[in-house]
């Protein structure tokens, strides 16, 4: 039976949630950002928490929780597949020298499997393969914390070096390097500003193809290469980021371990809503429904769901569709703000 949560009710459950974890509950900021002139737009959770992740102490604690409106006008170009969008909900928590990732990845673990029902066989977990070059080793706490859990359900997750290659059966945590499985404010650790905190993160990806009946891989663009979770045939979505701030970039290749380390992670709230409903296509999920259906009755074309559909199909009525829904939606709230 289909998983039938709605947006609204996802994200109240998640805020609940983290209040009972001990969290305070900060309103959305603004999309227009206050007090910050390097961006037209917020465009994650973490951009209004700067400040504090940087060391500011917050007013309400070390641990803090939201649902973030942002807006990406960078990712405009990609509008159109299956999964993006320039307007999204960001869901988020930080630990500001509080917990760390035993915590955060139990709870992430506890909340998508056992509390939104998430099937654990189509979870996919990625992890910071280390640098040497950088001095910063590879993060097998993460993986370890992961494949306990995984091992909790009964199953028997192997871990994977080489992604890129290809999966292989049993394989449920993939490694890989800085530009994937790290972030600082510069991007990642490679590109992080001096005495900025910065460190791996642990992303977590739903399977929406698992026995590949679907073909989502075979029919893409994507094809003629190895299918992993970092693959962008619309097989696999990236459903959240646990981001471990436990490094300080002192000078050049000199990253330091901080004495009070944060978390930061965020969470798309409509891809956890197409995980949930098990659903490849975003733009199904619920706060599109009124607007498909005014598009339907406009057009005379009924909405036709197809995954294999990229930003390169501009005639296709499948990625018009998905246009005109996220341009209305962004409109909507830039507008509101």
């Amino acid at each position: 039976m289909e998983n039938t949560l709605t947006v609204n009710q996802i994200r109240l459950k998640f805020l609940d949630y983290m209040r009972e974890k001990g969290h305070a509950i900060v309103p959305s900021s603004s999309l227009v950002p206050e007090n910050d002139p390097t961006t037209l737009f917020t465009g994650s959770g973490m951009q209004p928490m700067l400040p504090y992740l940087l060391g500011q102490p917050h007013p309400l604690g070390t641990r803090i929780a939201d649902s973030q409106k942002c807006f990406r006008s960078q990712d405009i170009e990609e509008v159109g597949d299956n999964r993006h969008t320039t307007f999204f909900e960001m869901l988020g928590n930080w630990s500001l020298g509080d917990y760390f990732k035993d915590e955060q990845i139990i709870w992430m673990w506890d909340f998508l499997i056992d509390e939104l029902k998430l099937d654990p066989n189509n979870f996919y977990i990625t992890c910071f393969a280390g640098n040497e070059e950088l001095g910063v080793p590879r993060d097998n706490v993460s993986a370890e914390l992961w494949q306990n859990l995984f091992k909790n359900k009964g199953i028997n997750a192997l871990i994977s070096d080489t992604p890129e290659t290809g999966m292989k059966e049993g394989e449920k945590i993939f490694y890989y390097g800085v530009k994937k499985n790290s972030w600082s404010r510069g991007g990642h650790l490679g590109t992080a500003p001096i005495n900025d905190p910065c460190g791996p993160d642990s992303e977590m990806f739903y399977d929406f193809d698992p026995s590949t009946e679907h073909g989502y891989h075979a029919k893409s663009q994507f094809k003629n290469d190895k299918c992993h979770p970092n693959c962008d045939c619309g097989r696999f979505m990236e459903i959240g980021n646990n981001v471990f701030m436990e490094y300080i970039h002192r000078d050049e290749q000199i990253f330091e371990k901080l004495q009070a380390p944060n978390v930061d992670h965020g969470s798309g709230l409509e891809r956890w809503v197409a995980a949930i409903r098990n659903d490849a296509d975003m733009f199904n999920i619920d706060v599109f429904d009124d607007a498909r259906n005014v598009l339907e009755d406009l057009s005379g074309m009924k909405y036709i769901s197809d995954i294999s559909i990229t930003y390169t199909d501009l005639k296709n009525p499948t990625f018009a569709y998905r246009v005109i829904l996220d341009h209305v939606r962004a409109s909507t709230f830039l507008i509101g703000d």
